[in-house]
């Protein structure tokens, strides 16, 4: 089974058209990076201002380092605080939001997911463990290093990633250090039941 490894730290950031960010693209699936079916990637918030808009497309955001922002929907119907590490937050694409910075800038880890082709989890591991795949998998080191895999295992160090293309069903991990952190992304194609 390939893998593909990415070093964040070496990739070249794309400044937002508004000017408030970067972003760093990781990975996508799909026709393009225009017309996606799931995409990874990091930004940079550097400043207050609106999030672009992603009709059809399911949102996760995972605050990295900083402390965090204020998400609001223009009707009121989100208002979530971005200011817990490594925890998950999820909306849909389709809404418009505002970020007001709490202090400072923000690093943050995003995936996005096509309604009805695909669904994403995001999930914090602290621990050595096999993890469950999916029919496309990453994992992103963010604090300390881990192994990763059986027998001729690979290291990552933070802002390193794996990423599977194709399902698998295990992978194992380990922490080589204290306070170590681990992102796991499953994404699996979203079939009718």
């Amino acid at each position: 089974m390939s893998v593909e490894r990415f070093d964040l730290r070496g990739m070249a950031p794309q400044p937002w058209k508004n000017g408030a960010g970067l972003t760093r693209e990781i990975a996508f699936g799909g026709a393009g990076p225009a017309n996606f079916d799931w995409r990874i990637s990091l930004a940079e918030v550097e400043r207050d201002g609106p999030f672009s808009t992603f009709p059809g497309i399911d949102r996760s955001i995972v605050l990295l380092s900083g402390d965090g922002m204020r998400l609001r929907s223009h009707d009121g119907e989100i208002d979530h605080a971005l200011i817990e590490a490594f925890v998950p937050f999820r909306f849909p694409g389709d809404v418009a939001l505002d970020a007001t910075l709490v202090r400072g800038a923000t690093t943050d880890f995003n995936i996005m997911a096509r309604r009805g082709v695909f669904r994403s989890e995001v999930s914090a591991h602290r621990k050595a463990a096999a993890l469950a795949g999916a029919d496309v998998t990453l994992l992103l080191c963010v604090a300390g290093a881990w192994s990763v895999g059986a027998g001729a295992a690979q290291r990552l160090a933070p802002m390193q990633a794996l990423l599977w293309r194709e399902p698998v069903a295990l992978i194992p991990v380990e922490p080589l250090m204290a306070s170590s952190t681990l992102l796991r992304v499953r994404l699996c194609h979203d079939r009718p039941s």
